[in-house]
């Protein structure tokens, strides 16, 4: 075992929060969020381990986090000479069956002895490892409720008819608990998905009923009635603790002397919101010859973009127009609550939905894969704050045109426009939502310290 941070081991009265996230960027940096959050709430009477696999650890280890929180790894699910050439659904089932060992064995040798844990759902087992063990166990979901509901829907209808989850496509419009708003998004996921990774999703949260808590990184505001529903169909505590995204990092100061990054520099010379930003996540890419297209459109447009095209931006530099930059990675949430900022093109990620929402960035959706699909929904025709790339008719040989792309993306970032307007309005409303639910007295607030309250207690059988 690795451990590292302070917090030594001889600490009395203390809170000790053992974190196992799944092995991924949109699951690990919510995870983090959290912890750190906690952290800044009981910084002398909490200690968090916080468990990543070795390979995670050489990613992560250098980002700054409290005192409070440390490290700890357990061996890689898959040695990382082959992680490129794994494919996810074998990645996913490896997550399940190979972690759980090494995680008990850290967990007989971590002190000082652990109050609680808090674990990913898409991993599940750490809830059973828990029960187990007689500790508290949170089950932490980093997509929205509305999805989870989804699922836990598919789920529970599925074991009733002794049927399988993946092939309910053809029965979605007679399982109770999901609407019909939300059927063609279900058929969707089911369709566009793996049946091993669904299925295996599936499993995930149908240990949830036997966890302490569901903590979920969404706001009770943004998702009113769905949360409400989950809070009836369990005994235990719902906490929406949300958004899960680095809030308490803008406090720091952007621009640090001459270690500013360029397109921190860029964005200052920008007139007010008048940048679309676009970042189509990290998971899947878009193929080059879509890129180009979508490149050339932007050029076209005349339009101001900074654009994110991660193992793409040294070649879409030489693409890139003067109104222009790509970079590989940047800051996403400090550059989203920049001023010059209009605009969010987006794959619509749950973490990446939940900073343009605390931004009051309006959104083009352009969902790629599972919940994004939903979520686009969700922002489109729940929320109103955005628009969708439309992407229904495109296959693997089929591009989304430059000329739809050029007339969307004008229209999307006139400012001056009835549309335009009207969906500003709305991304303001929503930020003014999140702020509060954040502030002292909201929503999130109360229930970040319902939970440290809740774990703070032995656990009554």
């Amino acid at each position: 075992m690795h451990t590292s941070g302070a917090g030594g081991d001889g600490r009395t009265n203390t809170c000790h929060v053992v974190a196992m996230p799944f092995p991924g960027r949109g699951h690990i940096n919510p995870m983090m969020n959290l912890c750190k959050t906690l952290a800044s709430r009981q910084p002398k009477s909490i200690l968090i381990t916080f468990v990543v696999t070795e390979e995670w650890l050489g990613y992560i280890a250098s980002e700054p986090k409290p005192d409070s929180v440390r490290f700890a790894t357990i061996p890689n699910v898959v040695p990382p000479e082959r992680l490129k050439a794994v494919d996810f659904p074998a990645f996913y089932e490896a997550t399940m069956t190979k972690m759980e060992a090494p995680f008990e064995e850290l967990l007989d040798r971590l002190e000082p002895p652990v109050s609680a844990i808090v674990g990913c759902v898409e991993l599940r087992w750490p809830v059973a490892v828990a029960k187990r063990r007689n500790i508290p166990v949170a089950a932490f979901w980093t997509m929205s409720a509305s999805f989870y509901s989804m699922l836990h829907h598919l789920d529970v209808f599925a074991r009733q008819q002794n049927l399988v989850a993946t092939s309910l496509d053809a029965e979605a419009e007679n399982i109770p608990g999901i609407s019909s708003a939300h059927l063609a998004d279900i058929e969707t996921v089911l369709h566009q998905n793996d049946d091993q990774v669904m299925q295996l999703a599936m499993e995930c949260i149908s240990k949830v009923p036997i966890a302490n808590y569901l903590l979920l990184t969404t706001v009770q505001e943004l998702e009113p009635e769905i949360i409400d529903s989950l809070k009836a169909i369990y005994s235990f505590p719902v906490y929406p603790i949300g958004p899960a995204i680095p809030y308490l990092e803008l406090r720091e100061d952007y621009n640090i002397g001459d270690h500013s990054p360029d397109y921190a520099n860029w964005l200052d010379s920008q007139p007010p919101q008048s940048v679309l930003y676009i970042s189509l996540g990290s998971f899947l890419l878009l193929s080059s010859t879509q890129m180009d297209e979508i490149a050339e459109a932007l050029n076209s447009s005349g339009i101001r973009y900074l654009w994110v095209a991660r193992a793409e931006a040294s070649r879409m530099k030489d693409k890139c127009g003067e109104k222009g930059m790509v970079v590989p990675w940047c800051d996403q949430l400090k550059v989203l609550t920049h001023p010059s900022i209009g605009g969010f093109w987006s794959h619509c990620g749950w973490n990446s939905t939940l900073e343009a929402l605390y931004a009051g960035v309006p959104m083009l959706t352009f969902p790629l894969f599972l919940d994004q699909v939903p979520n686009s929904s969700q922002i489109v025709d729940e929320w109103k704050n955005g628009w969708k790339v439309e992407t229904s008719n495109l296959g693997s040989d089929k591009l989304l045109a430059k000329e739809k792309i050029e007339e969307l993306v004008k229209r999307f970032m006139d400012l001056e426009s009835r549309e335009g307007i009207k969906i500003r309005e709305r991304a303001r409303e929503l930020k003014g939502m999140c702020h509060r639910a954040v502030a002292n007295g909201g929503s999130s607030d109360g229930n970040l310290d319902a939970f440290l309250r809740d774990i703070s207690r032995p656990l009554v059988d």
